[in-house]
């Protein structure tokens, strides 16, 4: 009784405030827009991974039958996605927003990419001549900023237009693609003019553009912030205490933290690409593959002690028939099959157990145990040990994964065990 009261005050003081940061238009648009590139990074990561896989002497082999073409096809590949990312943002980010706007979503891209590129630095100097290019640096990972606010500010400029039905009326009997294109070209118009006057008023100061301005004033910094231990700390302390009141706690956090993880991940990516040292320790990679396994709390140690040490048919059993999707990151039916949510005994440890995985993490990558992760953005399915190897591109990736997984295992056992008895004892009273 005393579990249900708690349960319906926590979810009428938690559940709207998370219900509003989930279905914010903006923040919602955000996670959205980036879940339209991700396959194609995740796909582009695969081919990376092939023509760098951590295997001594691998490229040298292949390098040995091929020469470099082995390097330029492999390179084509990656580069034609990481090279692009803050152009491919614009384009997931307004897609995402028109639509969840009411807006045509290929009108809304088809404008914030223009905008985009408005904005965009068009010329380059080589020696004394100035040519007509884009340095692929304004279109790539330190352009995810500029894609975002562009994709954002352009798409909200034209529902406004359109709102006020500014629009070229077209007789009847005109074919509709016709009508469509003239509907949408006043409210283009307006947000072209906007981004110009944009484009010009940077040029007059210091900044000279709207790319080095949002890069110094905001990308930068929270790049700064987001690369600590204590800001990931943060992520999964709130993201797991969420999961304790059966909210879903990526969901809500990442729409806070996902565009600074993202960048931080690109930036180690492209090092990568480059065989430049890594710049990042704190990146999506390092959430995803050394921060909890199993799914929220970490939750393949608790499965392990429920399976292999547990006595009680009813622990045993859910452990059996939960570890298998656990091991490919899906711990949804654990959470609310034992159940962990509003269970204070395993809430406690479901809390600590990835926390301590996070300083644990930390301190390995920071004093060079374990070669920061590569930016390979790998299924999130992927099991314990493989992403460790394959992220990292070293044994000692999927070596940190097992500790973790151990020292996981010992901090829910004694919780588990108090679990463990109670239902062992009532199992035995209806013998």
């Amino acid at each position: 009784m005393g579990d249900i009261f708690v349960q319906e005050k926590f979810e009428k003081k938690l559940m709207p405030l998370a219900d509003k940061l989930a279905e914010n238009v903006v923040l919602k648009s955000l996670r959205d827009g980036f879940l339209i590139i991700t396959p194609l990074i995740i796909v582009i990561s695969i081919f990376l991974l092939i023509g760098n896989f951590p295997i001594p002497g691998w490229t040298k082999f292949w390098m040995g039958i091929f020469g470099h073409k082995w390097i330029e096809w492999f390179s084509a590949v990656s580069g034609s996605v990481f090279n692009f990312t803050g152009l491919l943002s614009c384009f997931g980010i307004s897609y995402a927003y028109g639509k969840n706007r009411d807006l045509v979503p290929v009108h809304a891209t088809a404008v914030a990419l223009v905008s985009f590129f408005i904005l965009t630095p068009m010329t380059l100097t080589v020696g004394k001549q100035e040519i007509g290019a884009v340095k692929t640096l304004y279109l790539g990972p330190n352009g995810i900023f500029l894609g975002l606010f562009t994709a954002l500010v352009s798409v909200e400029l034209f529902r406004f237009a359109k709102k006020r039905n500014w629009t070229i009326k077209m007789p009847n009997g005109v074919p509709d693609m016709v009508r469509e294109s003239f509907d949408v070209l006043l409210p283009s118009g307006f947000v072209i003019l906007i981004f110009f006057l944009i484009r010009i008023i940077f040029s007059l100061t210091t900044m000279e553009t709207a790319y080095n301005f949002i890069y110094t004033i905001l990308q930068a910094p929270l790049k700064h912030v987001g690369n600590s231990l204590g800001s990931v700390f943060l992520y999964i302390l709130i993201a797991s205490i969420l999961w304790c009141f059966g909210i879903n706690g990526p969901s809500v956090v990442n729409s806070v933290w996902s565009p600074i993880f993202f960048v931080l991940s690109q930036d180690n990516l492209k090092a990568f690409q480059t065989g430049h040292s890594l710049p990042h320790i704190y990146t999506e990679q390092f959430i995803e593959d050394f921060a909890t396994y199993g799914g929220g709390g970490s939750v393949l140690s608790l499965i392990i002690v429920m399976v292999f040490i547990c006595k009680s048919k009813r622990i045993k059993e859910l452990g059996k028939l939960t570890i298998i999707p656990s091991i490919f990151g899906i711990g949804e039916p654990l959470i609310y099959g034992l159940p962990i949510v509003l269970n204070p005994v395993i809430a406690i440890p479901f809390v600590i157990t990835p926390v301590v995985n996070v300083l644990f993490s930390g301190l390995a990558f920071s004093i060079h145990l374990v070669p920061y992760t590569n930016g390979v953005m790998l299924p999130w399915t992927t099991p314990p040990i493989v992403s460790g190897w394959l992220t990292t591109g070293s044994w000692r990736g999927a070596a940190l994964q097992i500790v973790e997984i151990i020292i996981g295992v010992m901090i829910y056992l004694p919780f588990i065990k108090m679990l463990d008895k109670k239902y062992l004892r009532d199992e035995t009273a209806t013998e």
